[in-house]
């Protein structure tokens, strides 16, 4: 069967997301930044901004208590989170070129609201897809299950007809389990060319 849908994670595929350059950005010495990193991006309660169901303020607080003496770093890095993410020029070219082949494009990301709202110019090429799910707006994260099967039954997806391109391992093995096709994204070239083999004109 062949693929009828393009499925895109959004946060190092679509557009940049170095959290390592945001915290360098404040002037912190690189072992701060280390710090942080293990405290807030690195740790488990990361995936509980992305989730949805905790007030952005709890989660920043499970934060600091991660490391209580970087408490002014983190409160200062989270104020506002405009930098975190960047546009990648190829993304709306690319949704546009494979809508133009006649492949239905969406999104399934793990995300959270106060970065869509801070970094929301780099989000411009959500208007071109056809639809998606941000996991804060439903409660569920990559790579439970339920996550999956929301996106195929929400859009009547088959799953067999749909490819999904995670720069994370972990995230792709969900997809599989699903019955979808996985590709893990390095590089918009590398994507192109397994893509092609899965019969996509990429």
């Amino acid at each position: 069967m062949s693929i009828k849908n393009i499925i895109f994670d959004i946060g190092n595929v679509l557009l940049g997301f170095d959290y390592w350059s945001f915290f360098q950005s404040f002037g912190y010495e690189e072992e701060t930044v280390e710090r942080l990193a293990k405290a807030t991006a690195q740790s488990p309660d990361w995936n509980e901004l992305d989730r949805g169901v905790l007030r952005y303020e709890e989660v920043v607080q499970r934060f600091i208590a991660n490391d209580p003496a970087l408490e002014t770093e983190i409160l200062n890095s989270f104020e506002n989170l405009h930098g975190l993410l960047s546009r990648y020029d190829y993304a709306i070219p690319w949704i546009q070129e494979l809508k133009d082949k006649g492949y239905k494009v969406y999104y399934l990301s793990n995300f959270f609201n106060k970065a869509e709202v801070d970094c929301a110019e780099t989000m411009d090429f959500m208007p071109y897809m056809d639809g998606g799910i941000l996991s804060y707006r439903d409660k569920v994260t990559k790579p439970e299950p339920e996550i999956y099967q929301l996106l195929l039954k929400r859009y009547g997806l088959k799953a067999e007809e749909s490819v999904f391109l995670d720069d994370t391992e972990k995230n792709i093995v969900g997809a599989r389990k699903e019955g979808i096709h996985g590709i893990v994204f390095g590089n918009r070239m590398q994507a192109c060319e397994e893509l092609r083999k899965l019969g996509v004109n990429a």
